[in-house]
């Protein structure tokens, strides 16, 4: 059996007493919201954290607010609001994606979107790491995914954070110098461990959709099981028409890098095009060359690379007829 390390835990009532006890307590400290990524995480002995501030106390981080979700929201109160399921259609797709419906009860958007990097290397108990001398992540210096690496490859397994890049939504961070407010896409970087540019004393308090504006958008996701399992792929496609010619575009790759990835040449093949056949064809042949999955996960990593293209196109014909 794993146990979770010894901690102290921090019941804060206000977020701005989380934030002030997040900064007094210093690089030890990390926040829990459901848990179901940090515990499993502390079993394995990834996270340590001396103390542990936890958020289900805090009434004002739950919710959904018009265009405003706060993060402690549970996945499964996003599945249950009716506005998202009619308006952020792709982003619902994208909850209701994620692991089981007993996991969605306790996991939170905020959780999903600030995911820990994954990795076949590193997602393993704190033993079996020490039995091929650690990795790049935790406790080594060797990338297992690829020796010669100086970065961590481990990859990002969120199934929100492409669709909030690709809608374009808001995040908000709280620290005690002030807020601060990055567009979902310049959250993240490639890099496994240093995979967030969110400070160490920064509280995610608000993600803000933008208002709904004419888009069509959906989320395909890849995975060996239908339930449960983390994406090896997802593809989130939304597209702004004018009666059929395509006006703007945004394509958005997960699973296949430390971070979301934009698929800016395929965006461009179909924008002030129509969606014919070819116009999809073109667009999935160049979504397929900046996917560079690697062997860090389920399946083999060529074949996540030929799905790219699959997706794409998949994504793209169910817009066309919806």
């Amino acid at each position: 059996m794993m146990r979770l390390p010894r901690f102290r835990y921090l019941a804060p009532k206000t977020a701005a007493e989380a934030v002030k006890m997040l900064s007094e307590e210093g690089p030890g400290a990390m926040v829990v919201a459901g848990g179901t990524d940090l515990y499993p995480n502390m079993k394995r002995r990834h996270q340590t954290p001396k103390t542990l501030i936890g958020l289900r106390g805090v009434k004002e981080l739950r919710g959904v607010n018009g265009t405003h979700l706060r993060p402690n929201t549970t996945l499964t109160e996003l599945e249950e609001t009716s506005d998202i399921r009619e308006n952020y259609s792709a982003l619902w797709k994208a909850v209701h994606s994620i692991s089981t419906p007993i996991l969605r009860n306790m996991g939170t958007i905020g959780g999903n979107v600030l995911l820990d990097t994954r990795c076949n290397y590193y997602n393993q108990n704190y033993e079996w790491r020490r039995g091929i001398n650690f990795c790049l992540k935790c406790d080594g210096d060797t990338c297992w995914v690829a020796t010669s690496s100086k970065i961590c490859l481990a990859v990002n397994s969120s199934d929100t954070a492409p669709v909030l890049c690709a809608l374009g939504a808001k995040l908000k961070f709280q620290s005690t110098g002030g807020e601060r407010v990055l567009e979902a896409k310049d959250l993240y970087q490639k890099d496994g461990i240093d995979y967030l540019k969110k400070k160490p004393d920064e509280l995610l308090t608000d993600i803000e959709l933008p208002a709904v504006n004419g888009w069509k958008a959906t989320y395909w996701k890849l995975r060996r099981r239908e339930a449960f399992d983390f994406p090896v792929l997802g593809v989130a496609t939304a597209l702004w028409m004018d009666g059929e010619t395509v006006r703007d575009a945004k394509i958005w790759l997960g699973a296949v890098a430390s971070s979301p990835i934009e698929a800016v040449d395929s965006q461009n093949a179909i924008i002030g095009k129509k969606l014919t056949d070819e116009a999809i064809a073109e667009a999935a042949m160049a979504a397929f060359k900046p996917a560079k999955p690697m062997d860090n996960t389920d399946y083999a990593f060529h074949w996540r690379k030929e799905m790219v293209k699959h997706y794409v196109k998949g994504t793209l014909e169910e817009l066309r007829s919806s």
